[in-house]
This record gives structure tokens, C-alpha cells and sequence, in this order.
């Protein structure tokens, strides 16, 4: 039953909320403007909105947990009744952990790596009066249990680096939970982890709250999870609230032009439309027509490594082992990172390497890379083993024709370096082109990824992260290589952004006829960029087929598993497609 039709009072309202920042001028910068969204007890409500929505900002001022200059500038916020908007330091520090917990978005930054997970949240128990000492200690077992962490009792004694990902949010989830909190927020609590250990961690957190009755306020930018998730769905976009209502009905028949192109980019909504597909065979046609014309004159070009070959790089029987010190001063053991593995990637197309993290994906890119060196098995470029290649002409050489782009378009590019500088090294190290040619080559690279010139003089630090990842893209076409290895190129990236910078590439494999080695843990993304996949679990290849074989017919269980843990992937659809062409966005100011 819903509860706002059986007349029960909110346990969190808020009304008209307004939220800003000093600059550096200490003028006002609005964050958030008029915000308004009731929780009930027991109920969850997600806010969507890519980065800078404001919908963390909306989160942080209930709990009184605004950063730097933030503060409330006008509006409401009822938590029981009880306006708590202008309340004094020591009444919301109060509210923390026994009646508002929260979730941070990442672990790894929100424990204290010099402190045992056990004792940090004791030190929950003990600052909200839930228990002390022995009782305490014991208490802090059982919460881990809770969280679904085995052996708890030795877990609580191990330090944050000694956690996965998903074992330290679980911890997080347990000291949010230490006091039983009337309201749980849950700030992108699974966005840095695998779509199986997201499922696993939801799935525990919906089990844990149902038991408990709590309620729960899940910030997220995925719509699909917040559709599947959520009772009641909030859309933020420039700090205003533009779309709110039951998260199915909004899912199905979105309103707003904003949440239109949200559930238009989701790739965990995405991957199921035919128009999208479709597309993306276009692209691919397009793609290796154009691939064919490169062949030819590779295998014309006497600076050819090989002899223009349909698969351009062959992977054989490829093993990577990794020696790891044992528990004693002398004992050392063996890892398997990456055993016995095989593939082909065929000249312009996209072959797709996923997994869940730790089972050897990006081991095998850096190893195609040239990066680190095979304990067996052989990697070949266009017939030449990679391995092999000694000299350095020839080694600069096999880096023009392949380039990465990473991760973490913050980290890949020198903060001290300008955009121009960014993208115009790697033409300055392989000595191509004068000064004016390569300011040229830079000026048409910034076309192709659809970014201004005017960028070429910026920093990164003045760059959104989806820009950031577009200048990364230039740089990586800078050479002109023949593939491109994506490693985990999207997935730090807001749905928007990431549906933009997929598009680009598909836009550029059909324009440039490049190959894609493309690393990834997200099933959804694959159905929309990949020709080929192959899935990997602990090291091996347990599956290698075409995208459309993997998705409508998967052979392994663990395919299965990570198909099944996409957000959102088997709610039904509305009218809006991927490839429907959607009126811009515009709010009043």
C-alpha cells in the first residue's frame, strides 16, 4: 500500500530547499533551488542526475554534512515533524548514526586505512551509546555478519587494504546500520564496484532494510537501478527537481526532456532496444568497409609490420603469473593472473574482454600493450610478435599503432600540462610534423571529438571528466593507430556522458576504420559498443562468442550471472528510444 494514500506522516520532507556556495568572492553560487521530496518509513527514494545535479548536495543537507562553503539558504527540512534546516551543530550531530545513517560513495576514502575495520565501527557504537567494551566487540561481529562478510570475527581485525571493494562497502553499510537508524542515505553506494558485487550489496541492503523497517534515500546516476530499486523516483538536473513520481511509471512515460535522454543513454536500459542494435550494425558495416581500405594499404606500405592480415592481433595460449610473498620472510607463492588464453581481434571491429575485477581483463590489455611481459604464449600485431620487438624504432613504431585510453580520465592526463601539450606529445615524440602541423593535427583531432579549440589552452582541472576522457581519446588517436585499447574507458563516466563518449567511438571505428580491444565489467555497455566477447572469471576464458549469441543465448552459467545483475535490465520499456531524436533541455533560470 502506498503510504502517502494511507495518510502516514513523512519521515523526511522537504520543502522548497535551497542550498549555495561562496565563491571566492564570497558571492552566493546556487546549488540547489527549491528542491522538494517527502520519504516515508520503510519506503526508498532515489534521485537521479548526472554530476553537478545537485542530488548529493539535496542528500548532504539533511544530514548537515554540506562541504566547504555550503550552507541552506531558504526552505525546509522536516525529519519527523521537527524542521532541522537551521538546527544548531549539536542537535543534527545528534541525528547522525541514530536516527540518519549514511553510506558514503567510497570506501577506500571514507575508512581509515590505519585503523581496523572492527574499531571503526565500534567507534560508531560507542559515539551513538548502542554499546561499549566487550559488548561493543561483540556487537561489531554481529553487524558484519549482517553485512554478509564470512568470518567476521577475524574480518573485524584485518585493515581497509586488506578488503575488496565490495567487502568494504558492506562495512560501510554495517556502521551506517550500527544504530539502527530510522533513514539510511545511501550516496552512489555501489557505483566503484562489479554489476554482480553491486547486485549482491542491493541485494543486501534491500534485505536489511525490509527486516528493519528502514527507510531509504538512494542518490544514484543510474536510472536503470534507481527504477529497479526505488519506490519513488527523483529527477535533478542543474539543481532543480524536473521530474517526480512512482520510479516505474517515470521509467515508462518520462515527461521531462532531461529524463527523456537519461532513460534514452542508460546502457543498462539501452542494451535491450532493437533501434540501438540496429545502429550499431550500421556503424559496424561502415566500420569494416572502411577497415578493408586500411588493410590494403598496410599491406602496400614497405613501414608495414605486417601484411595487412583480417584478424590484427592474434592472442595465443597467453599466461601471466605473478609472484607473491607467502606468510613467512622466505615463502613465496604463484598467482595466476591471466591462464591459457586465446582470442583474435578482427580489423575494424570491436572485440570485448569483461569480468568481474581480478579476473585478468586488464592484465591481458597491458600485456597487448607491450606493457608486461607474458610468462608464456605469445601476443602478434599484424603477424609480429609483440614480445619480440627489441629495437626502439621498433618498439615506437608498434606504439603508433596501438594506443590506450584509460580509466580515469582525472589521472591520465598531467594536471601541469595545457590540453594543446596533452595531445601534441605524442606527435612531438615520434617527430612528426612542424610546430603549425601539429597545432593543425591538434585543432582537427578536437573536431573529431567534438570538443572547441578554444580547450586547446585550458588545464584539465578545468574540464568536466567527460571532456577530460574526449581529450584522452585525441591523444590516443593523435598516431593515427590502427587499435585502440580501452580500459574501462567509460565507467567512471556519468550514463549522458558515457552514452556521448560510445557514440563517439562507434562514430570514429566507422569514420577512421580503427579496431577496439574494449575492457570492461559492465554487460550493458558491451551490447552497445562489441562485436565479439569474451568473458573471463579468475584468469580463464570461460566463454567466447558474438555480442548477440552472448545476450540472447549464453552458454555459461557465470554469462548468466552477470547478465541477470545489469540494473534495470528486465524492466519493461516505455515509448523512448536510444535513436529517438529528443528536444534539448532548458530551465528557467
Amino acid at each position: 500500500m502506498n503510504a502517502a494514500s494511507a495518510g502516514q506522516t513523512p519521515l523526511l520532507e522537504i520543502r522548497d530547499l535551497d542550498v549555495a556556495f561562496r565563491d571566492e568572492k564570497k558571492k552566493p553560487v546556487p546549488a540547489v533551488r527549491g528542491a522538494s521530496l517527502t520519504v516515508y518509513e520503510g519506503q526508498t527514494v532515489a534521485i537521479v542526475g548526472e554530476s553537478g545535479s545537485g542530488k548529493s548536495t539535496t542528500a548532504h543537507a539533511v544530514i548537515g554534512l554540506l562541504p566547504g562553503t555550503g550552507h541552506v539558504t531558504g526552505g525546509q527540512i522536516l525529519f519527523e515533524g521537527k524542521d532541522i534546516a537551521d538546527a544548531r551543530k549539536q542537535d543534527i550531530v545528534a541525528l547522525r548514526g541514530s536516527s540518519i545513517g549514511l553510506v558514503p560513495q567510497d570506501p577506500m576514502s571514507n575508512l581509515n586505512p590505519l585503523w581496523k575495520v572492527g574499531h571503526q565501527i565500534k567507534e560508531a557504537l560507542v559515539a551513538n551509546g548502542v554499546a561499549t567494551g566487550k559488548a561493543a566487540d561483540a556487537r561489531v561481529v554481529e553487524l558484519l555478519e549482517e553485512a554478509g562478510l564470512p568470518d567476521a570475527e577475524r574480518r573485524a581485525q584485518q585493515f581497509p587494504h586488506e578488503f575488496s571493494g565490495g567487502m568494504r562497502q558492506r562495512a560501510l553499510i554495517a556502521m551506517g546500520l550500527a544504530a539502527r537508524p530510522k533513514l539510511l542515505i545511501a550516496d552512489e553506494p555501489t557505483s566503484a564496484l562489479d554489476v554482480t558485487v553491486q547486485k549482491q550489496i542491493l541485494d543486501h541492503l534491500d534485505h536489511l532494510t525490509d527486516e528493519l523497517g528502514v527507510a531509504v534515500l538512494l542518490i544514484t546516476h543510474d536510472l536503470g537501478l534507481a527504477a529497479e530499486r526505488a519506490d519513488h523516483l527523483v529527477v535533478m538536473y542543474k539543481g532543480q527537481i524536473v521530474e517526480s513520481g512512482p520510479a516505474l511509471e517515470i521509467l515508462q512515460d518520462p515527461h521531462h526532456p532531461y529524463t527523456q535522454r537519461l532513460v534514452a543513454s542508460a546502457p543498462s536500459l539501452a542494451s535491450q532496444r532493437l533501434s540501438s542494435v540496429e545502429h550499431r550494425v550500421e556503424v559496424r558495416e561502415a566500420a569494416l568497409e572502411h577497415a578493408e581500405e586500411i588493410a590494403q594499404e598496410v599491406a602496400d606500405s614497405s613501414a608495414a609490420f605486417g601484411q595487412g592480415r583480417d584478424d590484427i592481433i592474434e592472442v595465443k595460449g597467453l599466461t601471466k603469473v605473478f609472484t607473491l610473498p607467502g606468510k613467512g620472510p622466505f615463502n613465496k607463492t604463484d598467482f595466476v593472473a591471466v591462464d591459457d588464453l586465446s582470442f583474435s581481434l578482427r580489423r575494424g571491429t570491436t572485440t570485448a574482454i569483461v569480468g568481474e575485477s581480478g579476473s585478468g581483463k586488464s592484465t591481458v590489455a597491458r600485456m597487448v600493450l607491450g606493457l608486461l611481459e607474458p610468462t608464456s604464449g605469445t601476443v602478434t600485431f599484424d603477424g609480429v610478435d609483440v614480445a619480440g620487438i627489441r629495437g626502439k624504432a621498433d618498439r615506437l613504431r608498434l606504439r603508433r599503432q596501438m594506443q590506450p585510453v584509460f580509466q580515469n580520465p582525472y589521472a591520465s592526463l598531467d594536471p601541469l600540462f595545457t590540453i594543446y601539450r596533452s595531445i601534441e606529445e605524442p606527435l612531438r615524440v615520434h617527430s612528426i610534423g612542424t610546430e603549425k602541423e601539429r597545432e593543425a593535427k591538434v585543432r582537427d583531432l578536437l573536431d573529431k571529438v567534438s570538443l572547441p579549440t578554444s580547450v586547446m589552452r585550458r588545464f584539465p582541472h578545468e574540464l568536466s571528466g567527460g571532456q577530460r576522457q574526449r581529450v584522452a581519446i585525441a591523444r590516443a588517436l593523435a598516431l593515427e593507430p590502427e587499435v585502440v585499447i580501452c580500459d574501462e574507458a567509460v565507467s567512471a563516466l556519468d550514463v549522458l556522458v558515457q552514452a556521448q563518449i560510445l557514440t563517439l567511438l562507434n562514430d570514429l571505428q566507422a569514420e577512421l576504420g580503427l579496431s577496439y580491444l574494449f575492457i570492461t565489467h559492465d554487460l550493458a555497455v558491451v551490447r552497445q559498443i562489441a562485436d565479439d566477447v569474451l568473458v573471463m572469471q579468475n584468469g580463464r576464458l570461460v566463454e567466447a562468442a558474438s555480442v548477440d549469441q552472448v545476450f540472447s543465448s549464453p552458454e555459461q552459467e557465470y554469462t548468466r550471472a552477470l547478465l541477470e545483475a545489469i540494473p534495470g535490465g528486465s524492466i519493461p520499456l516505455g515509448v523512448v528510444e536510444a535513436g529517438d531524436v529528443l528536444p534539448e533541455v532548458t530551465l528557467d533560470d
